[in-house]
């Protein structure tokens, strides 16, 4: 029994000792742990105010301090575990290269500095962040080329460089990053080689490289095909030349692909038709050729747009298949034949354009002008109340506008003019709360113009709503309309261009055509419109074309419509009476009046009759007087002048060669000038502009046209602080490629004055 006690004793003191052990270790790896966390963040935040105090201590990062709360509530920063894993500064007009010592903040996965100002070659110390998985630097002003070992940076799956001046080749090492999903370089001065080793990038999902213009012609490395992870491909506006991949369709993922506006040729692989989930697809503004594929299966598709092709063939039976389809431009091909009627009855169609191709038959659907159909317009066109634009024009369609588009309340563009349409107009349409452009010219139409418009009566449209007035042109000319001009017609308030001329309307014009704010054309020629000119009507303050000819309007012309200097004024062949005001009295007008047979004029530039008024013997009298006194301070001045001119030419040679001495030219591109034509160009007449340091000057030269020249404010010995501006302006704009700045040219110097010349 002892010994059981004993040993019983023993396992006590044994238990005990392992647990004060284990709970000692514990206690010693959590402290430990605490005291590694709190070391960590201590480093981290020293690291933080060192990339303040390296970017100048911004605004934007006021409250990163010492004394300020956990950095990790810090806007700019994300933590995960209490250590900073994310850093992002977007569009906060940071000037300076990047802190090589980013990456002492370790743990860092997410850099994101897009939108600044930021100059310089990529940053190679990047590489030091070893667990980097998104880096974004877009739209910057980084130089130089994209690194050949950019694959250091192992982890990411994103990295845009887009917008920025990097230039020669995308390296090939871009294709070992495998795990990249998002790759974006578009914009940029690209001038190098594609590498097919993108198409090892296998879990690629989205790949952004459009508008690299600077690319030397590149085929379509059919290594991309093998993306079969890929969603959206955008390389428009890049120089691609030579044939689509026949393989492209094995690209299953894709959903977006836009390769429009490039030098593509051939034909249109099938495999590219059959793909279950592409939605958008752009090949416009090639020179692909041949057939559109006649088997269609991507019944995802909602834009198509070939236009500006040279296809050939009719259109596919398949495209009325395309139940999602809103979008369909083929316009500018070769195609011919009828449009199938399958196309009419797509549910979610809005756009669809085919003008200028060689297309015939019947009209099935809108949107299809400067072809060869014949025959009525289909009177089911908004049966689907989805019609956006009506755009028949220069056809050969024949009888009335369909009574459906009276009730489309969708439609907003209604172009039918130069056909054979005749009858009524639907009185709908005058009154469709949405149309904007109305041209129903060079038809047959009859009928009246309505006196009431629902875009403008405010019995239709509550008070206040006067704004809905969308109506911008209105051409209705060349047909056989009747009756007066509708006073509704003055309310459309945006109103810029009105052509009603070549009908039978009649009545005065409307008094209230003062609130044509906007009209910049009034065309009413050729029709028997009666009355007097209005006094209102020199006061549109936007009026330049201004055609009232073969009418039958009486009374004078008045003399504020004068003092407008119209760009076009044709009021002959009326009935108008009385003196023609002396401001038209040159030859910009000589045909303005002509036909008038009560009108006279006190010179014979307008060839019409002269008026022999006692003011006008008078006015001659005192020019007799008047010309000995010209004449004598023509011969004084012209000595003077003579005079003038020596001085100046001698003046001018001296300065001339002074400045070929003094001005030192630095340029930054390929220049079509001297550095002479610049400094002799500047004068008070051609400034445009001026600021705190100096003035803008707008300078002629042989190729560019124009350039913007800015010059710092000259004094015999420039301060040092103008002088470090203007250089610090060198440094930076000297590389620069950003959409929002003008490209620098060049900079010349002298002792006392300093150049900078833009484009």
């Amino acid at each position: 029994m002892k010994k059981f006690t004993s040993s019983c004793g023993k396992m006590s003191i044994l238990s005990l000792l392992s647990f004060f052990f284990f709970f000692f270790f514990f206690f010693l790896t959590y402290a430990n742990s605490q005291s590694q966390y709190s070391l960590l963040y201590d480093q981290e935040h020293a690291v933080l105010l060192k990339i303040k105090q390296y970017l100048q201590n911004p605004p934007f990062l006021n409250h990163w301090t010492s004394s300020n709360s956990s950095h990790c509530t810090w806007p700019e920063i994300s933590c995960t575990n209490g250590s900073v894993t994310s850093l992002s500064m977007i569009n906060t007009n940071i000037t300076q290269t990047l802190p090589p010592f980013l990456c002492d903040l370790t743990n860092l996965t997410h850099v994101d500095f897009q939108w600044n100002f930021i100059p310089g070659e990529f940053l190679k110390s990047l590489y030091k962040c070893s667990k980097l998985e998104y880096l974004d630097l877009s739209q910057n002003y980084f130089v130089g080329k994209i690194p050949d070992d950019i694959d250091n940076l192992a982890n990411l799956s994103f990295l845009s460089l887009s917008g920025n001046n990097f230039s020669g080749d995308i390296p090939t090492s871009i294709g070992r990053l495998k795990e990249l999903r998002n790759l974006q370089l578009y914009q940029c001065l690209l001038n190098g080689t594609f590498p097919a080793e993108i198409g090892n990038l296998s879990n690629l999902e989205s790949l952004y490289v459009f508008s690299n213009h600077m690319l030397p012609p590149t085929k379509l490395p059919s290594s991309l095909t093998q993306l079969n992870k890929l969603k959206v491909f955008h390389m428009y506006e890049s120089n691609l030349v030579g044939e689509i991949p026949e393989t492209i369709g094995h690209m299953v993922a894709l959903e977006k692909l836009d390769l429009s506006k490039n030098g593509l040729s051939g034909q249109i692989p099938n495999g590219l038709f059959m793909l279950k989930n592409l939605s958008i697809l752009y090949l416009y503004r090639n020179s692909l050729s041949g057939e559109i594929p006649r088997v269609v299966e991507a019944f995802n598709l909602t834009e198509l747009d070939l236009s500006e092709n040279i296809l050939s063939g009719k259109i596919p039976d398949d495209l009325g298949r395309l139940n999602n389809l809103k979008y369909l431009n083929l316009y500018s091909n070769q195609l011919f034949g009828n449009v199938p009627e399958s196309i009419a009855r797509l549910p979610a169609l809005t756009d669809f354009v085919v003008f200028l191709n060689n297309l015939s038959g019947t009209l099935p659907l809108d949107f299809i002008a400067s072809n060869s159909f014949t025959g009525r317009l289909p009177e089911n066109l908004c049966y689907h109340g989805s019609l956006v634009g009506l755009t028949a024009y220069d056809n050969n369609l024949s009888g009335k506008l369909p009574e459906s588009l009276g009730s489309c309340s969708s439609l907003n563009i209604l172009r039918v003019e130069n056909n054979n349409l005749s009858g009524n107009v639907p009185s709908g349409l005058w009154t469709s709360m949405n149309l904007e452009r109305f041209m129903i010219n060079e038809n047959k139409f009859t009928g009246q113009l309505p006196e009431r418009l629902s875009w403008n009566v405010s019995v239709i449209i509550p008070l206040g709503v006067s704004s809905l007035k969308n109506v911008v042109i209105f051409n209705a000319s060349n047909n056989l309309f009747n009756g007066s001009i509708p006073l509704e017609l003055t309310s459309l308030l945006h109103l810029t261009t009105l052509l009603l001329d070549h009908n039978q309307l009649t009545g005065s014009l409307p008094s209230d055509i003062i609130s044509w704010k906007s009209l910049i054309t009034l065309d009413l020629s050729h029709n028997q419109l009666s009355g007097v000119l209005p006094d209102v009507i020199a006061q549109l303050p936007g009026l330049n074309i201004l055609d009232l000819s073969e009418n039958k309007i009486s009374g004078q012309i008045p003399l504020q419509l004068a003092l407008k200097r119209l760009t076009n004024l044709n009021l002959s062949s009326n009935l108008l009476t009385g003196r023609i005001p002396s401001e038209l009295e040159n030859l910009a007008y000589a045909r303005s009046f002509l036909n008038n047979s009560g009108l006279c004029a006190d010179s014979k530039v307008l060839n019409l009759t002269l008026c022999n008024s006692k003011p006008q013997r008078a006015r001659i009298e005192r020019r007799s007087a008047s010309y000995a006194i010209i004449i004598s301070l023509v011969v004084g001045a012209s000595l003077l002048a003579l005079l003038s001119s020596f001085l100046m030419i001698r003046v001018y040679r001296k300065r001339k060669q002074e400045m070929k001495r003094s001005w030192k030219l630095t340029s930054f591109q390929r220049l079509s000038f001297t550095k002479t034509n610049i400094a002799s160009s500047m004068s008070e007449h051609n400034i445009i502009g001026s600021g705190g340091y100096g003035a803008v000057y707008r300078v002629v030269v042989d190729d560019l046209n124009y350039v913007a020249v800015k010059k710092i404010w000259s004094s015999r010995k420039l301060e040092e602080k103008l002088a470090n501006s203007f250089l610090a302006e060198v440094e930076i704009l000297s590389n620069i490629r950003h959409n929002n700045i003008v490209k620098l040219l060049c900079c010349i110097s002298n002792e006392d004055s300093l150049l900078l010349v833009y484009e």
